[in-house]
This record gives C-alpha cells, structure tokens and sequence, in this order.
C-alpha cells in the first residue's frame, strides 16, 4: 500500500466520530427517557437505578421529594404568658368557701389521703368539665379543709356532699357485700315477681331492688341449688364514704414469644407473658345526710382465659436446621361494669351482670375430671347483693387533745335543694 493511500486512511477514520457527535448534538431528545447524572435511589441502592429506567407510557420522571430543612435560625414560638392581675375572676359570682372535713378524716386514720374520697364524689357529682371551663373555679383538700372556689349553685353541691360524710348519723353505717353465682339464669322465674326493676346503662347489666324479706327468700332458694356458689364470706362489709376492693385476681404466665439467645442451647429463651384471671370488685356507698338513700358507685373487672391457641415457629440453630418452638395466643374473655346506683336504703340491691365467666375456679367433679371429654371455659350468672347493715359497732378515735383538730360536728353549710348528678359515675 502506497504512502498517500495510508494517510488518506487515517485522516478518514479521525472525521468520523466528529460527525456522529455533531448529528447527535442536532438529533431531538427521545420522549421517556431522562438523560441525568447517576444519582443513588434511596429504594435500591443502585446509582442510577432511578434515572435509568423508562417511564411509562412515556412521562419524564419527576425528580425526587425532598423535605424543606427548617432554618436553623427560624426561632421556635412560644405561648403567651402573662402575671395577669393578682386576683381570683369572679366574673359569675364566683365566692371562696372552706369545709372543715376533720369529722370524716379522723376516723380513717390509717388512709393517707381520706380526703381524696371526698373529691371523688364531688367529681362524680359535678363533673369533672365544671372545673377546668368556664367559670374559674377551683377545688383542693387537705386532711382537714376542703377549699372550693365556685358559684353559689356549685358551692351547695359541695356543701351537700360534704355533710352527707362529716355527719355523725351515717359515720358507723356499713353494707353487705354478697358475690354469687349460678349456672343457670332460671332463677328469674319464681324471683322476679319479689324485685323492681331500675335502669342501668351498662348493657347486658340488669338490676332490682326488693325488701329485706323478700331477698332472704330469694337467697334461701337459692342456696338449695346444686350450681349455687358464693364467692365472699357473709361477713364482707364495707363502712359508709368508704372504698372497698374485693379481688381474686391470679397470675397465669405463658409463652408469648421467643428471644433469641446464641450462647445457649438450644440458641433461643421463652419469653413469657402474664395475663391477670379473676374479678376485682370495687364499692363506694355513701348515704344521703338522712340516710333514706344510698348512692353506690360500682367497679367490677372479669376476666378468663377460654384457652391458650397454640402456634409453632421456626427457630433454625446451628445445632438444629428444622428446629421449632411452641408459643401460646391467649383467647380471653373480659367484662368491665363501671355503673353508679341508687336506691332506698332499707331495700336490697340486685345487680346481674349476665352469663359471664365464673369469677373463680369451678369446684371439682372427680366424676368429670376423669374422662377424656372436651372441656370448655365455665359460665355462670354472677349476681352482686348489696344490703345495708345499719350501724356497725366500731369504735371511733378519740379527738381529744389532737392538734389541729375539732370536736365531732357537723360545719355549717349551704343546702342542696334538688338532688342531682352528671352521668352514672
């Protein structure tokens, strides 16, 4: 090959790319594609994974979102708060009135705080919005003075509340608690001509009252029952203005989980769960300042566990490939009643909180228990009685010479004219 043959070779080779790369400066951009820079996609990890691919139907891909960074120096806004003007508003007639509550608080030596009883009944009655809305009001106590800054109206609620603990009439006055049950709710049949029926808002929740009489009639046929059982010993009591908690709860742990533990054998640990099985009751009473009426506020928690579901996981070791643990799924039965009652004082109260767990373990059939048949959680109707004791005869403490503290008597207070309360609480 000649020497000019070979140059005019090269020379041709060098033009050509620098016409490919003038055609494709003038050729138009493909729709659906992004010519961008490699960036990396936060979803795979990939540079350019994002800008590389086509979109459909050919929309050019949208750039990334990206939250705004705050400023560093946009300041940060704050209430406004004001020294205001020293002084209580009135603006409703709002009055400051303080309660000696020593009388009430004096028997109850061993609580730490009995004047929270006292400001508990007085939230049930008012509601807890009376106090944090319009008007300003306020309400506190100590061991000896409740101090309650309100409107008149508001202040012979208080008034009323207060006297129906501090007076002497009522300070000994105690209630009996019965907690029964009974498989089977025909009951009903021969005892529901004896009872008057009174609205209750739980549902599934019924309740009566009926006289004293008619209740040890009832209570008799009851006991001649073979699916009769009480739960409470017939000397439960409970003292007027006060709290009292009846429980049976238990523990009952089991196997919730599995944790994985390398060190060990066989590499895993059980973790375990505890679930609360029983009924916790809770009563407050508190007589009205003649003791005609009773106001009960009623508390009552049941729970079950029907059965334990059982579930297998995989836990593959070292040691063991296909190796496997059991864990337990609870199937639980719950009944919560939160319900305040009242009634005459010389009448019975009945309260049926309907076919329920049994508030306790099942008495044993050693006919049953032997054969090999498929065993459900128990059910009963469980019944609460309440009946009022009258006075109990308890010693009461001795003021004399305590500091601080006055003789037994009832203050002098402002009147309630009509009896009311806000909600069943």
């Amino acid at each position: 090959m000649s020497r000019s043959l070979l140059l005019a070779l090269l020379s041709l080779a060098c033009a050509v790319p620098t016409a490919l790369d003038r055609a494709a400066a003038q050729a138009p951009e493909v729709t659906g594609w992004k010519a961008a820079t490699p960036t990396m996609d936060s979803r795979y990890g990939d540079p350019g994974a994002a800008a590389a691919q086509p979109l459909p139907g050919g929309a050019p891909a949208a750039a990334p979102i990206t939250p705004t960074p705050m400023a560093a120096n946009e300041p940060i806004t704050h209430a406004q708060v004001s020294r205001g003007t020293n002084q209580l508003p009135n603006d409703h007639g709002q009055v400051w009135r303080e309660y000696d509550i020593s009388p009430y608080t004096i028997r109850l030596e061993s609580s730490a705080h009995p004047e929270q009883l006292i400001v508990d009944w007085i939230l049930r009655e008012t509601g807890f919005e009376t106090w944090h809305s319009t008007p300003v009001g306020l309400l506190s106590a100590d061991r000896t003075t409740l101090r309650v800054y309100h409107t008149p109206q508001m202040q012979a609620v208080v008034a009323d509340i207060v006297d129906r603990f501090v007076s002497t009439k009522a300070q000994n006055h105690g209630f009996g608690l019965r907690i029964l049950t009974l498989k089977n709710p025909n009951w009903r049949t021969r005892a529901i001509p004896l009872m008057t029926p009174i609205p209750v808002q739980s549902p599934g929740v019924q309740a009566w009252i009926m006289a004293r009489e008619d209740a040890a009639v009832m209570l008799a046929e009851m006991r001649s029952r073979t699916d009769f059982r009480e739960h409470t010993t017939a000397h439960q009591m409970v003292l007027n203005g006060q709290t009292s908690i009846v429980s049976t709860m238990r523990p009952r742990t089991y196997s919730k989980g599995i944790i994985a533990n390398q060190t060990t054998w066989p590499g895993f640990q059980p973790e375990l769960g505890q679930i609360d099985e029983g009924f916790s009751l809770e009563f407050s009473p508190l007589l009205s300042t003649d003791a005609a009426t009773t106001d009960a506020v009623v508390k009552l928690k049941l729970s079950q566990i029907e059965k334990m579901i059982p579930v297998q996981l995989e836990v593959p070791s070292v040691a063991a490939a296909n190796q496997k643990a059991q864990i337990d799924v609870p199937q639980v039965t719950a009944v919560q009643l939160h319900e305040r009652f009242r009634w005459p004082t010389d009448h019975v109260l009945l309260l049926s909180i309907g076919v329920v767990a049994t508030p306790g373990p099942e008495k044993a059939n050693p006919l049953t228990d032997m054969l090999p048949l498929p065993k459900s959680a128990p059910r009963a109707d469980a019944l609460l009685l309440v009946e009022s004791s009258g006075t109990v005869n308890q010693p009461l403490p001795s003021v004399a010479g305590t500091p601080g503290v006055t003789p037994l008597a009832v203050p002098m207070t402002a009147r309630q004219t009509t009896p009311t309360f806000h909600g069943r609480y």
